[in-house]
């Protein structure tokens, strides 16, 4: 399989109609001028010419904003800049991310034209409360409507959602995902709620109306929803904000980040979680008492199962008295974690006695 090369283009706040409590794409993006065909133009170019393997699967990726709001014109400007690459044979598909209000037959038939494959719609959650709580201006119905277009259509459907919105408790984000995986997306990203400078949300945040998930606790709740996806194969292609200068520690000084569950591996601090269950429910269905088991992995997969600062494999140890010795094999699938019994407790006194002796 080809590997997947994106390159992004931020159309930031373009065609959104308001401000959402949590939002500030300008800021988020890192990007604070409103972008032209001809920038469009430049980003392809600068990404082609740094791309290193260069038969790779490569998409335009328009995030940010709400594409299919922009005027139309503008649009298809922005959209045939990038669809010239397509026809050149030098890019093969173009993403676009919007408003599940901004979808309808003459906006999708648009979006073919271009060869646009992926929209990704900006669901957040499936809760009309929590929708007009945070100002989104859509409801539920319309994600509904959107997405059943979306696919008729025969595009790739994706949703992107958001943990710890204002007011929105575990279950409510446990129902968005199950409200999603009934829409039959392709692909999923979960976003946990940043306080981002220059929102509502860092008002409320000061005034002590809003109080975010910390990152244990968003690391639990998107563990949990990543089981869910992926019992249904549904793809989570990603797991919290991309890391920007702007999008960081809020410890950093020039950092947008007021508060809330950041941390700069965030995805990996899930995955690693998930492995750790994987380990842990091995290990405990051994009829024997473990004092060292071999795990055998993908070399990509060694940092998931070592953990964020060697916490798994300390974690064990501490919970288990097990230790770890972490073997790879480029056979193994990226999926696939074998662990196997190295040592036992009963050949760890045995090999003590022998020392003695």
């Amino acid at each position: 399989m080809k590997n997947q090369y994106i390159i992004p283009i931020f159309v930031p706040h373009l065609g959104c109609p308001n401000d959402c409590t949590f939002c500030n794409q300008r800021k988020i993006s890192g990007q604070m001028k409103n972008i032209t065909e001809h920038d469009v133009r430049e980003t392809i170019e600068y990404y082609l010419e740094n791309f290193r393997e260069k038969d790779a699967y490569i998409e335009v990726a328009f995030y940010g904003g709400s594409f299919t709001g922009i005027e139309p014109e503008l649009q298809e400007q922005l959209l045939g800049a990038a669809y010239e690459y397509i026809k050149a044979k030098k890019v093969n598909s173009i993403r676009v991310s919007t408003r599940p209000d901004y979808i309808d037959k003459t906006v999708l038939k648009r979006l073919r034209k271009y060869k646009v494959k992926t929209i990704e719609l900006g669901v957040q959650s499936t809760n009309n409360y929590i929708l007009e709580r945070c100002q989104r201006g859509h409801t539920y119905e319309d994600v509904v409507k959107a997405s059943k277009l979306i696919r008729r259509y025969r595009f790739t459907l994706g949703h992107q959602m958001m943990i710890g919105l204002p007011d929105s408790t575990e279950q409510d984000d446990i129902n968005t995902a199950k409200d999603l995986i009934k829409l039959k997306p392709k692909i999923v990203r979960i976003y946990p709620v940043l306080v981002i400078k220059g929102t509502k949300l860092e008002e409320e945040y000061n005034k002590g109306e809003y109080e975010p998930l910390t990152v244990n606790q968003a690391v639990e709740r998107c563990k949990e929803l990543c089981y869910m996806f992926g019992n249904k194969k549904i793809n989570v292609i990603r797991i919290g904000l991309q890391n920007t200068d702007t999008i960081c520690s809020p410890t950093n000084e020039g950092s947008e980040v007021v508060a809330g569950p950041y941390h700069e591996t965030f995805r990996q601090l899930v995955e690693s979680s998930m492995y750790y269950d994987t380990i842990e429910d091995k290990i405990k269905k051994f009829n024997t008492k473990v004092k060292e088991v071999e795990i055998i992995v993908n070399p990509q997969n060694v940092n998931n199962v070592v953990g964020y600062k060697r916490e798994n494999i300390t974690k064990l140890k501490e919970m288990y008295d097990v230790d770890v010795v972490i073997k790879q094999d480029i056979k193994h699938t990226t999926d696939k974690i074998d662990v196997i019994i190295s040592k036992t407790h009963k050949d760890f006194i045995d090999d003590k006695e022998t020392v003695k002796k």
